[in-house]
């Protein structure tokens, strides 16, 4: 939106290459981290004579990455808040290569369990910042599709990890140790990609350096920017994380976890263990099965980043929660009477719930204003680390001591909680301008636009 003076607004800036180049940055880092993530269910299968790894080990490896993401998302949080977030974004992807070409020389189950703890712990730090500088960067009338393109990235490197990990199978006497390194190439690719990206001029605003900001808004958008004004922000009486639960943003924070949560269990859970899950269902071919599993969690991303701003957020939330449901209840009731059709309500379960994926990367950013955005990412990351982490442990001893649907009806439950809470408490955020949320927060004003129960 132009002013007469031939300007454009800060947030309505069109969109440009330096946007595009912030948002592969981010979206790299993103694929990554799908790939290092995605890997692990075939690695511990391949794995499993050479490190000797009993039921427990191979729980305790699957969920040792998303431990790590617990703890780098929770202390990343405040430090992003206070010391800006391009620093950390530039540089974790080395780190995070030089970590997973570490784990070439690992001997023993231990060495491999501390290594994918320490990536998680960066990992962390990196869907933090990731989220937080693309969300601060872009455009308003694009943000939804910049951020979506981080979601589409993450689920094409989680399903790239499986083409890599199949075709790596056949790699020697310990294929395995190839799997784990493989991740370090798209890892540098992204670091120098994103050495040079400023910091948030948002950021910037909020902590009284307006010079600085506008330099880096008339070096990536040009010289006619308007750029908007923030009144002074009273000096802060508590700590970030005891902020996000006092009575003004405690809704918002609760929202942001429960949804979070109640996404990345099923999908860490299914997809880790789809071989198994399929053969426990009677596929013969699990493999196959979980091949379609991932193509259609790529799909269901790129579907996903399609509609994202077609569609209100809250209909998106709520009805992606209740329609998955369905799907995975009809997969536990129908799969008997049909291989074919046990596979095809898997896939459609998939493509829905990596659809709605697209919003753990879009909503979280736009419910919290700038100056606790990355603690609020932070808390809601750990939150869900901690569900995902959890079920990834407990499925494959839920799956022998239960049986499958036992794991299959938990996941549903677990998806019609979140449905249930997005519907009483989420709000509606895709058209929030970051500025307005920011002025209401200095000012105190509400930080509410829509009544809950509301599917506007």
């Amino acid at each position: 939106m132009s002013t007469n003076t031939g300007t454009t607004k800060y947030e309505d800036i069109p969109l440009n290459k330096f946007h595009v180049r912030v948002a592969a940055a981010g979206s790299g880092g993103q694929f990554s981290d799908g790939f290092v993530l995605g890997i692990v269910g075939i690695v511990l299968a391949s794995a499993k004579s050479d490190l000797q790894l009993t039921p427990l080990w191979i729980a305790f490896l699957g969920a040792a990455t998303l431990a790590g993401l617990f703890f780098g998302a929770i202390i990343t949080g405040p430090i992003a808040d206070r010391i800006g977030r391009s620093i950390i974004f530039r540089f974790d992807m080395l780190l995070i290569a030089c970590l997973s070409l570490s784990q070439f020389f690992i001997t023993e189950a231990w060495q491999l369990l501390a290594i994918r703890l320490v990536i998680g712990l960066v990992l962390g730090a990196d869907y933090v910042v990731s989220k937080t500088l693309v969300t601060e960067h872009a455009p308003r009338h694009f943000r939804g599709k910049l951020l979506s393109l981080m979601a589409v990235a993450w689920a094409a490197g989680y399903a790239f990890a499986y083409l890599a990990g199949f075709l790596l199978s056949g790699t020697g006497d310990e294929p395995w140790r190839f799997m784990l390194i493989a991740s370090a190439i798209p890892e540098l690719l992204v670091f120098a990609v994103r050495v040079g990206i400023p910091e948030s001029p948002l950021w910037l605003l909020l902590k009284g350096k307006t010079k600085e900001a506008a330099a880096i808004v008339a070096r990536t958008a040009g010289p006619n920017v308007e750029m908007p004004t923030l009144p002074t922000a009273p000096p802060r009486k508590q700590s970030r994380y005891r902020e996000l639960f006092t009575s003004r943003h405690r809704r918002r924070t609760i929202v942001g976890v429960v949804f979070y949560v109640c996404q990345v269990i099923p999908y860490f859970a299914l997809g880790t263990f789809s071989p198994q899950i399929m053969a426990a269902l009677g596929v013969t071919n699990s493999l196959a099965a979980g091949a379609t599993y991932n193509v259609f969690l790529l799909t269901g991303a790129i579907v996903g980043m399609i509609i994202v701003d077609r569609i209100s957020r809250r209909l998106f939330l709520i009805g992606s929660f209740f329609i998955g449901a369905a799907l995975l209840a009809a997969l536990v009731v129908l799969s008997p009477s049909s291989t074919l059709l046990a596979i095809i309500l898997f896939a459609a379960f998939a493509l829905v719930l990596a659809a709605a994926a697209n919003l753990e990367f879009i909503y979280p950013p736009e419910l919290f204003p700038t100056e606790i955005r990355a603690s609020g990412l932070g808390i809601v990351t750990a939150g869900s680390r901690i569900g995902s982490a959890t079920s990834t442990f407990l499925l494959p001893l839920v799956l022998a001591g239960l049986g499958i649907n036992v794991a299959l009806f938990s996941c549903v439950a677990i998806l019609l909680i979140g449905g249930l809470v997005c519907w009483l408490w989420a709000p509606e955020t895709r058209r929030e301008s970051l500025i307005t949320l920011d002025r209401a927060e200095i000012t105190g004003q509400s930080l509410e636009q829509e009544p809950s129960g509301s599917m506007r």
